[in-house]
């Protein structure tokens, strides 16, 4: 895979690599070295993997499904050794990012908490390092995906980006000056997790009310199938595209209508979008960014998401008419952001490796060269005779 795998003395290095490369992101990307690297992109059903290249372009990419959350942490971490194994078969991986649906500590070393995995604790970094023989860099997926769109995509240019990932559930991240604001436990950026409604639908995290409850996905495929199920005639296009089987209503199936012009799917992206659209609304008031970037699956719709969003946002922005506002734009980089960012943030980690591991050649050189030199004139010593 890589001449990585020649070095086995580097615990202390990497500890001191993943602690300097946070607070030094914004120029480091640019001096980073110019070598491939994998990017992984672990969400709620799906396990992406690609090599990407210092320009964010993806060479190869594989993916498979998410193991269930009642299977082991270990049966994830087989999926994705899998994956970068598979890969380094066809490209010379130099380090492999982790883009992970879930909370992840400030070290970037643990999973503190993955709602749909069965992460808890979990210290994904060193056990994938282990087992890679390369740098290992974990960070939030959302926080990969906002990286992936300021390096590459629709943030480029900003100074304070505010990334909204819709998918299963919604995710966030903050880049404030070309850097990742992780916080002091490295959970910033939970969105998706604030509480909108006291007392509303229940959320996978324990709580009641959350913001992805009502503008995400799932929210989406629930109300959906709540009005099918109640055989409501407003949901008849719906019912009739599914055979009548509710479970078969997915996220896409409704987009698609939606695009068809079928009237109840549109008032179900209207309504996620003016939820979208309030709780942008409140960032802009914590956060005042410059620009918010919607990426995730659920972006796909476009303006029959994003259109709703901006017309929510203008009616319930905290000093509407008197301050600036904040542009609100579709992620251009698509489902593979995530994958993407992950990949480039792990290049500043496999800078300092490289950098350590050419000094340990080097000083071996000079050994071998000092050595050879002793044992040169050794052998030329003229040799007295009796």
């Amino acid at each position: 895979m890589s001449t990585y795998r020649d070095f086995t003395s580097r615990g202390s290095a990497r500890a001191t690599v993943l602690k300097t490369a946070g607070t030094r992101e914004r120029r480091s990307h640019l001096t980073a070295p110019r070598v491939p690297t994998v990017g992984i992109d672990i969400g709620g059903t799906k396990v992406m993997a690609g090599v990407v290249d210092a320009d964010g372009v993806i060479l190869e990419k594989v993916r498979t499904e998410t193991p269930d959350k009642s299977k082991s942490p270990k049966v994830v971490e087989d999926t994705i050794c899998e994956l970068v194994l598979d890969l380094s078969d066809r490209h010379d991986v130099h380090a492999v990012g982790i883009g992970a649906a879930g909370w992840v500590d400030a070290d970037r070393s643990k999973v503190l908490f993955a709602p749909h995995l069965a992460w808890r604790n979990e210290p994904l970094r060193d056990a994938l390092s282990a087992r890679l023989a390369v740098p290992v860099l974990v960070d939030n997926d959302a926080n990969t995906a906002a990286w992936a769109e300021w390096r590459f995509g629709a943030g480029r240019g900003e100074d304070h980006l505010v990334m909204i990932t819709l998918g299963t559930g919604i995710g966030g991240a903050i880049l404030e000056d070309g850097r990742v604001k992780r916080g002091k436990y490295g959970v910033a950026g939970e969105f998706g997790h604030m509480q909108v409604v006291p007392g509303g639908h229940r959320c996978p995290c324990g709580n009641r009310g959350c913001w992805e409850q009502y503008s995400s996905g799932n929210a989406l495929v629930r109300e959906a199938r709540e009005l099918a199920a109640a055989d409501s005639p407003v949901a008849y296009g719906l019912i009739d595209r599914v055979g009548g089987n509710v479970h078969e209503i997915t996220g896409p199936l409704i987009t698609e209508l939606a695009r068809e012009g079928d009237a109840m799917c549109i008032e179900l992206f209207q309504d996620i979008g003016q939820w979208l659209g309030v709780g942008i609304a409140n960032l802009a008031a914590a956060l005042d960014p410059s620009c918010f970037v919607i990426g995730g699956g659920v972006s796909a719709a476009d303006d029959l998401l994003i259109g709703p969003a901006r017309e929510a946002f203008r009616r319930h922005l905290t000093g509407r008419g008197y301050r600036p506002e904040a542009r609100i734009v579709k992620a251009q980089l698509g489902p593979e952001a995530g994958m993407v960012g992950a990949a480039d943030l792990a290049r500043l980690v496999a800078r300092r490796f490289r950098r350590t591991n050419r000094r340990r050649v080097e000083r071996h050189e000079r050994y071998e060269r000092y050595a050879q030199a002793i044992r040169n004139s050794s052998t030329t010593r003229p040799t007295q005779e009796p």
